[in-house]
């Protein structure tokens, strides 16, 4: 199992980005928490993984902290949610929200992440609420990033991979001010808007 990968940020498109470690490229998925820590291209990087094994493919995902790596494998053993929900569930809020929605039963909010509904809410609800620690750390999400391309677009096909409609993604962009914005602020925002 590769459980770390430390080196250099050589591209990064969200949901994916590639770490470079002594030559070879790991390409990674991460939940926009996660990709908007990540420094510029080129800088030095740290990321918990996790590495999922399947008949077809063998995907590595990646965390800036090791509570966001630990509620992924625990979301993983929730009958019915896979890793793209688990992607979607820490791209939506930190692990310490989670964790409140789940010790609260607040499947007001859970229902509001992309593809949970009300009955995968309710049993993320009762499998996980003797599980899990509501006073794990917060993911902070202030960091400025460089990013290449338009704004906008990366935008839009960061929270398209997430789950939501592209009908839905213009409508959350035509409601913020995205002028002079980058594309993780534009993100933010836009989750922001959704989770009000």
């Amino acid at each position: 199992m590769i459980g770390s990968l430390q080196g250099r940020l050589a591209a990064k498109q969200a949901p994916i980005v590639i770490v470079e470690c002594g030559g070879v490229g790991y390409e990674v998925e991460t939940p926009m928490s996660t990709y908007l820590e990540l420094p510029a291209i080129g800088q030095d990087i740290f990321i918990h993984t996790h590495l999922l094994v399947r008949d077809d493919a063998h995907l590595l995902f990646g965390f800036v902290r090791e509570d966001e790596r630990l509620l992924f494998r625990t979301l993983l053993k929730v009958s019915g949610v896979g890793a793209k929900m688990g992607l979607a569930i820490l791209s939506a809020m930190t692990a310490a929200d989670f964790a409140r929605c789940v010790q609260r039963e607040d499947t007001a909010t859970l229902v509001k992440i992309p593809g949970v509904g009300k009955k995968t809410a309710e049993r993320l609800i009762i499998e996980l609420r003797d599980k899990l620690d509501n006073n794990s750390a917060k993911v902070a999400l202030d960091g400025k990033l460089h990013v290449a391309g338009d704004a906008k677009s990366e935008a839009m096909d960061a929270l398209v991979s997430l789950g939501y409609k592209p009908a839905e993604v213009q409508r959350l962009l035509g409601q913020i001010d995205i002028k002079d914005k980058s594309a993780e602020d534009i993100i933010r925002l836009a989750l922001r808007q959704v989770a009000s």
